[in-house]
Parts: C-alpha cells; sequence; structure tokens
C-alpha cells in the first residue's frame, strides 16, 4: 500500500520533476554557446534557428510522454506563487551577480570568475531548493556549477560561453536525476491504453 504522505508529496513535486524537459532546455544552452562562437555549421543564423525548432519539437514530444505515462497535476495557487517567485528573484539575482562580479561597467568588480555559470549555478539552487525542496542531486549539480563559475581562474577573454557549456551540462544530468527521482516516487510509467491520445492525471 502507497504511504499517502509520500504520495501526495509526489504529485505536488510532480510538475518541476519532469526531468527529462531539461535535457533540451540543456542543449539549447550549449546550441546558444556554438551560435555565439560562429563554431562550424552555426556561423548561419538559420541553422540556429533550425536547432531551436527542433530542440522544441522534442521538448513537446516529451511533455505528451509525461502527460501520457504519469497524466497532468496541476499545482496549486500557492505553489504556482511560490515557482514565480522563486524564479523572479533567481533571474534577478542571476542578473545582477553576473554584472557585479564581470561586465564592461565602471562599477563592476571584474573578478576572474564565470559569471554565467555561477549565476545559473546560485539560480538553480535557490529555485530547486525553494520549489522542490532539498535533494541531494540538486545541490551537488548546482552547488558544483556554483563553485566552478566562482573559482578564481576565469582569466582572459570573456569565459560566458563556456558558462553556457558547463550550464547545459548540468541542465541535463540535473534532469536525468530528476526523472529517476520521480520514477521512484510515481512508479514506473504506464502504457497508454491502445487508441488513447492521453491518460488522466
Amino acid at each position: 500500500m502507497i504511504d499517502r504522505e509520500r504520495l501526495q508529496s509526489a504529485a505536488s513535486g510532480y510538475p518541476y520533476l519532469r526531468g527529462l524537459l531539461a535535457v533540451p532546455v540543456g542543449a539549447l544552452c550549449i546550441v546558444a554557446a556554438l551560435g555565439n562562437w560562429e563554431w562550424g555549421p552555426f556561423r548561419r543564423a538559420w541553422v540556429f534557428l533550425v536547432a531551436v525548432l527542433g530542440l522544441a519539437s522534442v521538448a513537446a514530444w516529451i511533455l505528451r510522454y509525461y502527460n501520457e505515462r504519469y497524466g497532468r497535476v496541476t499545482p496549486s495557487v500557492r505553489q504556482r506563487v511560490k515557482a514565480a517567485a522563486a524564479g523572479v528573484a533567481g533571474v534577478a539575482v542571476m542578473l545582477g551577480g553576473s554584472l557585479l562580479l564581470r561586465s564592461r561597467a565602471s562599477w563592476s568588480l571584474d573578478l576572474p570568475v564565470n559569471a554565467i555559470a555561477a549565476a545559473f549555478g546560485l539560480l538553480m539552487l535557490v529555485y530547486c531548493v525553494a520549489v522542490v525542496g532539498p535533494r541531494l542531486h540538486h545541490v551537488l549539480i548546482w552547488g558544483s556549477l556554483l563553485a566552478v563559475g566562482l573559482l578564481p581562474v576565469w582569466h582572459g577573454g570573456d569565459p560566458s560561453n563556456v558558462g553556457l557549456v558547463l550550464a547545459g551540462v548540468a541542465f541535463m544530468v540535473n534532469g536525468v536525476f530528476d526523472h529517476r527521482l520521480l520514477v521512484r516516487l510515481l512508479g514506473p510509467p504506464r502504457t497508454p491504453a491502445l487508441g488513447s491520445d492521453h491518460a488522466g492525471g
């Protein structure tokens, strides 16, 4: 028999633990870095746009997979407000921190750090802890990205694109662990009924 409290906790965290959705997000960060570098075919703007559309299609397929295998759960108003507040605060910290730590502005500290990696690490660490609750893999993955970004070894040119690549890898790894956690909490995905477009939640 499934523990009621455990089931409720899993249901409340379900919208934020559909980790496979983070894989195309991470890939988008890497594609953005390749576009900024004008690497290979990414010298052409249309290649970047095609890649973005392809990743959006993958994300739509993954979302359908979750809806069909696990159903839909609508977060409560309180959860949505909490997630929105954490997101807004995190983005503000990310933008402010990246500008303060390393930018061309006269008031910037101009430290030898990777501001993008550090800001993404802090943003996602705050968001995950506030919205999903403290999980070991969140602390390890995003805390490591934050620590790597703050290492005083990023001398020379702007390391923003490297930061985007690191953030992209972190998104994908974190997404896999989130998905595994979801499967442990809710059980293996069910097979949709033959001829059914989606499963109810």
